[in-house]
């Protein structure tokens, strides 16, 4: 990828500007020389041919749009001249697929250090869980949050508290004017060591909020408890605290029946405190009491070594841009293949960023059973968002599309890139857990805070996040780590990003090497070695409500 060009699949009729491209300017690919009329964008594409109104354009092989004015070659697809279409999609229609596993011997025999469950399974971090079944216990859990992090050792720094304390003390001294004066800080100041946490074994208390549970329908509410029962059997959660009011829809049994359902044989600690039963200090007293005494009791486990059958990785992306599908994705779909090789399970999710490639992953499901629940739940979603106007065609952002996305065909091609070329082992419904291994399609939003907290409900002990634009965006329990599709990126970030896929787009490394070194980076984030968004307390979690949501 050094030169300037790169043309994904034979079958495109786009090339992919990888530099800036300025007006007038002579290129060549594969014995074809084009002549660009006006300057193409790093990212963006030009056409190999003269395209008709209503003719196809072809990306990664498949149907990504069409043209809705005539583009003569070289020319550029923009907004103004490019539709989204894409190809139909039938389990009646069916190929045959055929892949070949990647050899994986090198990685036979390399372990993590990962706490061990009853269940079989292997968390990569040890934590406990609180959460309220109601909106209306939010403050409480935010008061329990903050006593246990602050006496616990797991808070934040308080370096921004302190921002505004010296403000503080300039306003009383009547000097505005240095405050005025003064830039706005860039980088983080070195920060006073961080108090010592006294449960060595325990990676943190994790405090979740919500604004649902009551007052909207049934179905909402237990879609929450399954949600709820889903992060309680997860491996990374040894117990857990619920807060209740005691008369919401989101009702204790059905949390309880659904944790029973993905996991018969349940028996963490758990802790469940109602407040009409009595005062606010009655229930706080009690499930503080409760919740310190379950932190001892998890501070008793210790890590181990864990095969990395035992992985299980989330592959998302979020704020992508027209390198999202060249180089991070793809070398997590290399990623993804080791893994799978490997005998552990990645699972793909965002169901809006897979429209244009249905067909294909129809034809990679293991089974016709699996082809055509992926199909109902991709036609189910595509139609209620066409419901109320809000087809999956509406879904690259103003982001996405200045960075060279111009249709979600497009960028849902590059997004499928994540899961490389494995079969597809099962698909899964929101909040159903991953049991089988191999890669699995989970049905989420695009929405990167909805789709991360569901692909935690699903399993994901560590998710890989590929990223264009930049965002922080973190889970309660489960790493999430940030993997930039650009240098640019990495050094504009590194508060933010983990790994530097740019090195693909520059030429200093192939997809397989760059996937290599990610997955070592994997190993060490799985054995204990905190994300940028852990380190920065990055706690996202947003319940989807089974709504049209891109």
């Amino acid at each position: 990828m050094a030169s300037q060009l790169l043309k994904i699949h034979p079958s495109d009729n786009v090339i992919v500007a990888l530099r800036d491209l300025p007006v007038n300017a002579d290129v060549a690919w594969a014995g074809s020389h084009y002549s660009l009329p006006y300057g193409v964008s790093a990212k963006h594409k030009f056409v190999t041919e003269d395209i008709e109104t209503g003719g196809a354009i072809i990306m990664y092989g498949v149907l990504v749009g069409r043209a809705s004015q005539p583009i003569k070659k070289g020319e550029p697809i923009t907004t103004f001249n490019l539709k989204h279409d894409s190809q139909d999609y039938s389990t009646a229609n069916r190929q045959p697929y055929t892949y070949i596993q990647p050899d994986v011997s090198k990685w036979e025999g390399r372990t993590f250090r990962g706490y061990h469950r009853e269940d079989g399974r292997v968390g990569t971090y040890n934590y406990w869980l609180v959460v309220p079944l109601v909106f209306c216990e939010n403050r409480n859990v935010l008061i329990m949050k903050d006593a246990f992090e602050r006496e616990l050792g797991y808070a934040q720094t308080d370096i921004y508290r302190e921002h505004v304390r010296d403000f503080l003390h300039l306003y009383q001294s009547g000097d505005l004017r240095t405050i005025k004066s003064m830039e706005a800080f860039t980088e983080r100041e070195p920060v006073r060591k961080k108090q010592e946490r006294p449960f060595k074994n325990v990676d943190g208390v994790k405090f979740l909020t919500h604004e649902g549970g009551c007052g909207g329908t049934r179905a909402d509410a237990n879609t929450l408890c399954a949600l709820f029962a889903a992060y309680a059997v997860h491996p990374n959660v040894a117990g857990i605290t619920v807060l209740s009011l005691g008369c919401q829809n989101s009702e204790l049994k059905t949390l309880e029946d659904e944790i029973k359902k993905r996991d018969p044989n349940f028996n963490k600690p758990f802790f469940a405190f109602e407040h009409q039963k009595g005062t606010e200090y009655s229930l706080m007293s009690g499930a503080i009491k409760e919740t310190f005494m379950g932190v001892t009791k998890i501070n008793e486990f210790e890590r181990s070594d864990a095969p990395l059958s035992k992985l299980s990785v989330g592959l998302k992306c979020g704020g992508s841009d027209g390198f999202s599908g060249i180089s991070a994705n793809p070398v997590l779909g290399h990623l993804s293949d080791i893994v799978v090789g490997l005998g552990g399970q990645t699972l793909l999710a965002e169901f809006p960023e897979l429209n244009g490639v249905e067909q294909e992953l129809i034809n990679r499901c293991v089974t016709e059973e699996k082809a055509a629940k992926f199909e109902k739940l991709m036609r189910d979603y595509a139609g209620k968002a066409e419901a109320v106007g809000s087809a999956f065609a509406f879904n690259p952002s103003p982001g996405n599309i200045k960075d060279g996305l111009i249709t979600d065909a497009i960028k849902s091609a590059g997004a499928a890139r994540k899961g490389g070329n494995a079969y597809i082992t099962d698909v899964l419904n929101y909040t159903e857990r991953a049991t089988e291994s191999g890669l699995q399609l989970v049905c989420t939003p695009g929405n990167d805070v909805e789709a991360t907290t569901g692909q935690t409900a699903a399993g994901a002990n560590i998710i890989l996040f590929t990223t264009g634009l930049g965002t922080p965006t973190g889970n309660p329990i489960c790493p999430v780590a940030k993997v930039a599709t650009n240098t640019t990126l990495t050094n504009r970030m590194p508060d933010v990003i983990d790994f530097d896929c740019g090195p693909v787009v520059d030429g200093a490394q192939s997809l397989e090497q760059n996937a290599e070194a990610l997955l070592e980076y994997v190993i060490r984030v799985a054995s204990g070695e905190l994300t940028k968004a852990q380190q920065l307390g990055q706690d996202d979690f947003i319940p989807w409500k089974r709504g049209v949501s891109l």
